[in-house]
């Protein structure tokens, strides 16, 4: 399978899988947040492994220098992937909240109501 179709399945997959994040309570989102910044902490070695491998197919391949200073990921950026997902987790939950709450003559409620975004593939 070439990247793009590897990335347009997995693409597909998270979406369907935001679907059921979506109607998840806080708890289970928080858990899931700090369960993969464990797995991340834990599979390091092999994160860096595959990210020297991608780093050293890049080189061969002619990619600028700046650009792989920007590939290339250190134990501390590493790291800092884990802690910000803990404290994503943190920070209080805003899937929900209503803001900006007006009452039209009609009797009509209008709002903004939080909700989450979905998938973003980087």
């Amino acid at each position: 399978m070439n990247v793009r179709n590897y990335m347009q399945t997995l693409g597909r997959q998270a979406r369907e899988s935001s679907r059921e994040v979506a109607r998840s309570s806080t708890r289970v989102r928080n858990a899931a947040l700090a369960a993969v910044a464990e797995a991340i902490r834990r599979d390091a070695a092999a994160l860096r492994q595959a990210n020297r491998e991608d780093v050293e197919a890049a080189r061969a391949a002619g990619l600028a220098p700046a650009l792989l200073d920007r590939l290339e990921l250190s134990e501390a950026a590493i790291e800092a992937m884990a802690a910000g997902l803990e404290q994503v987790a943190a920070l209080p939950d805003p899937v929900g909240e209503i803001s900006d709450l007006k009452y039209r003559p009609s009797g009509i409620r209008v709002g903004r109501m939080r909700v989450p975004l979905g998938v973003i593939g980087i």
